[in-house]
């Protein structure tokens, strides 16, 4: 787990995917600031390149195309980054990611083992994110999507916080899916309790 994040600040929530993201921003209080999907990648580049697109290359072409798919994503996550600092109207001291399984040292050992084929491509994402996050001075969370609900209603002292969230999606509206509830929930587990 990351350092904790102070009262009165925001906090993003992500719920990654294979080059996009939900990023979900909450303030210190739960309220909800900012929801957006964004891009992490070029559209010209693979999306999972670990999983497909390096599979039969030889191994220096493999491996330099993950080097481009690396720096799109590190590019797309500072940028979009940006662009929620100017849009959120009060300081963004965090971000929750969800925790990263742990892989071989090298993306030429990555692309050879079965394993890491299957979960470096998200790796490789929230790894861009949480750079950019700590550029900014931005403490990051580390969450395990399995007790992250769990969590977000101790922070908020409820017994489940289904509800809540629910109110919250029908205020909303659509899109309300999965990954928009699982990122809230993800950014209220990082706040300090109250």
């Amino acid at each position: 787990m990351g350092s904790r994040i102070s009262k009165g600040s925001a906090i993003v929530g992500v719920a990654d995917h294979a080059g996009w993201a939900v990023l979900m921003t909450v303030a210190s209080d739960g309220t909800l600031l900012d929801r957006r999907r964004v891009e992490l990648v070029d559209d010209a580049l693979p999306k999972l390149p670990y999983h497909h697109d390096a599979q039969g290359l030889p191994i220096d072409e493999a491996v330099a195309l993950i080097a481009r798919v690396r720096l799109s994503a590190e590019t797309h996550a500072a940028a979009c980054l940006d662009a929620l600092t100017a849009a959120v109207p009060i300081k963004i001291a965090g971000i929750a990611i969800r925790a990263c399984p742990p892989l071989p040292d090298t993306d030429a050992e990555r692309i050879s083992d079965y394993r890491s084929q299957n979960v470096a491509d998200t790796v490789m994402y929230r790894a861009a994110l949480a750079q950019a996050a700590e550029a900014r001075g931005w403490a990051v969370h580390w969450y395990e999507a399995k007790r992250v609900f769990d969590e977000a209603a101790r922070v908020l002292r409820l017994e489940t916080i289904d509800k809540f969230l629910k109110k919250t999606g029908d205020a909303l509206g659509p899109p309300w899916r999965k990954d928009h509830r699982t990122a809230m929930a993800a950014a209220i587990a990082a706040t300090p309790e109250r």
